[in-house]
């Protein structure tokens, strides 16, 4: 498929996504939470600056498995399956002809410290979902990692216009101990919903639980109603 094509695609799929889950996105909690619970002067959405238990940190701590992986572009692929009609892989090349998004967004890590102000440039989630057409009966996705991470996240949640696929960082590549070459950023979750070294994005009809979920955190992981732990 043609360049030009495949934008032309994009842009179309991506408005009829927007339009197919508005509702739902509009009742999740970061948009309709009349008392979110946090401290500090509003800052996104109507939100306090950070959720409550959290702090804010200038340092960028760096939580994984024990493996970083090294991943040179030259072998980067990102696969995108599952109850979708165009499953495809993304190589370097094809993901960097995506429309490009930056973004400033907020970082909260359930370990209770928030990094603010992060500067962002990579590929929205809604485009990505977008290219591949999810089928009607999908409902969340499941991330991978090159690290054999994965988490689970909501339709609705990860189409919101925040929700990355990033590779630039305040200018600069994307570290490899913060996920490089690409890595998800959920700024409305908490930051485990954001898969680090991310290689395989699967559209599924049900929920399905990823490696902190079947360990007992929380399947939603909203910071503002410090949803941390399964109930």
């Amino acid at each position: 498929m043609e360049g030009s094509d495949k934008l032309q695609r994009v842009v179309e799929a991506r408005m009829k996504l927007k339009a197919r889950f508005e509702e739902k996105m509009q009742q999740t909690p970061s948009v309709s939470d009349e008392k979110p619970m946090g401290m500090g002067v509003p800052n996104r959405h109507g939100m306090p600056v950070v959720p409550v238990g959290q702090v804010v940190t200038a340092k960028w701590p760096v939580l994984d498995l024990g493996l970083q992986p090294d991943i040179p572009l030259d072998q980067w692929e990102l696969v995108l399956d599952g109850a979708v009609e165009h499953p495809v892989t993304l190589h370097w090349a094809d993901f960097m002809a995506l429309p490009q998004t930056e973004d400033v967004s907020d970082f909260h890590c359930v370990t209770t410290w928030s990094k603010l102000n992060m500067p962002w440039k990579g590929v929205r989630l809604l485009d990505l979902a977008a290219l591949v057409q999810p089928k009607e009966t999908a409902t969340h996705l499941l991330c991978y990692g090159y690290d054999d991470y994965t988490t689970n996240v909501s339709l609705e949640e990860s189409l919101k216009p925040d929700v990355l696929l990033v590779h630039t960082f305040d200018d600069k590549p994307l570290p490899r101990e913060h996920g490089g070459p690409v890595r998800m950023i959920t700024p409305q979750l908490y930051a485990w919903k954001g898969s680090k070294w991310i290689h395989r994005i699967e559209f599924l009809t049900s929920n399905k639980l990823g490696f902190w979920e079947q360990r007992g955190y929380s399947n939603t992981a909203y910071p503002w109603r410090n949803d941390r732990y399964s109930h």
